[in-house]
């Protein structure tokens, strides 16, 4: 067990050495900020090194299904029983912050979303990514990979996706009238002048959270790529400090910090989302039984 562990602490750095010399290759180690495509010249010049990792995220999220699903038992055990467990805590997860009825609505997306992101993370980390490079046809020196979501526009469709099931879900959970209500109408019993008072004060709260609500997708990609993005930029310019033999001891310990970080920006990405969702679906002092039922 210990020569295994220690095999688990120590290969990543000696990956990082390994692929250090490549990285003094690429431009100042410099993670440009727009994806490149690799085959440009070629009918596929519209993938991008991006495109290519978030690909082999969604393929690994394919093989870990048909993988957990190939030979079901009863009694699950091996890699069944941990593709359950796994799939289990992520549903009671989310099932805490939306209740029992929305989240057998909504799992597939926020579940599917969290592993996403977060396999697209650890992707990244892996020796070459950014660091295998090649010439492009205007002679700059380009990563044949490229951390997935260190490209705003696949954060960017996350979001927006979300935003569009967001408001489907909102919908049909409250109906036209009272998704308007939970906006703009007053909270309270209000009577007389006081009322006139409160629709005109909450209407322009209203008009305030219509804002808030457009702003949300953009916070949403902007946060993640911003921290995936920093995240490479901080690994590639320690590198780049240090002669090429010693190139991973400075970026060693953020390494291991960036897999932190990869669950962390999967977790808050999916829980804002979840949040967000939760907050126009609250009936108040409705219950989960009711809100079913209101659905119904």
């Amino acid at each position: 067990m210990a020569r295994f562990l220690s095999a688990r602490v120590f290969l990543p750095a000696i990956f990082l050495f390994l692929f250090s010399g490549a990285a003094s290759a690429a431009a100042g180690h410099q993670l440009p900020l727009y994806p490149h495509s690799p085959f440009e010249g070629t009918p596929f010049f519209w993938v991008t090194n991006s495109m290519i990792m978030v690909w082999m995220g969604a393929a690994l999220i394919f093989l870990f299904c048909k993988a957990a699903t190939g030979k079901m038992d009863i009694v699950p055990t091996g890699f069944q029983n941990f593709a359950e467990w796994l799939i289990e805590s992520l549903y009671n997860f989310f099932g805490s912050i939306l209740g029992d009825h929305l989240v057998k609505r909504t799992f597939w997306f926020f579940g599917g979303t969290f592993l996403l992101i977060l396999i697209v993370n650890y992707l990244a980390l892996l020796p070459g990514v950014g660091t295998i490079t090649y010439v492009d046809a205007a002679g700059h020196v380009q990563g044949l990979l490229r951390g997935g979501n260190a490209d705003l526009n696949m954060t960017g469709a996350m979001s927006f996706t979300f935003a569009l099931l967001w408001f489907y879900w909102a919908f049909t959970e409250n109906g036209a009238k009272n998704f308007l209500a939970h906006i703009f109408a007053p909270k309270g019993d209000f009577k007389g002048a006081m009322l006139v008072g409160m629709v005109v004060i909450f209407f322009m709260v209203g008009i305030l959270e219509v804002i808030s609500i457009a702003i949300r997708p953009v916070a949403l990609s902007f946060r993640l790529f911003g921290n995936i993005y920093g995240g490479e930029q901080t690994l590639g310019g320690l590198m780049a400090l240090v002669p090429e033999y010693l190139a991973f001891l400075p970026a060693l310990p953020f390494y291991f910090m960036e897999l932190l970080v990869g669950l962390i920006q999967a977790l808050v990405f999916t829980l804002l989302s979840a949040v967000f969702l939760k907050l126009i679906c609250d009936h108040g002092d409705h219950d989960d039984h009711h809100d079913e039922e209101h659905a119904h």
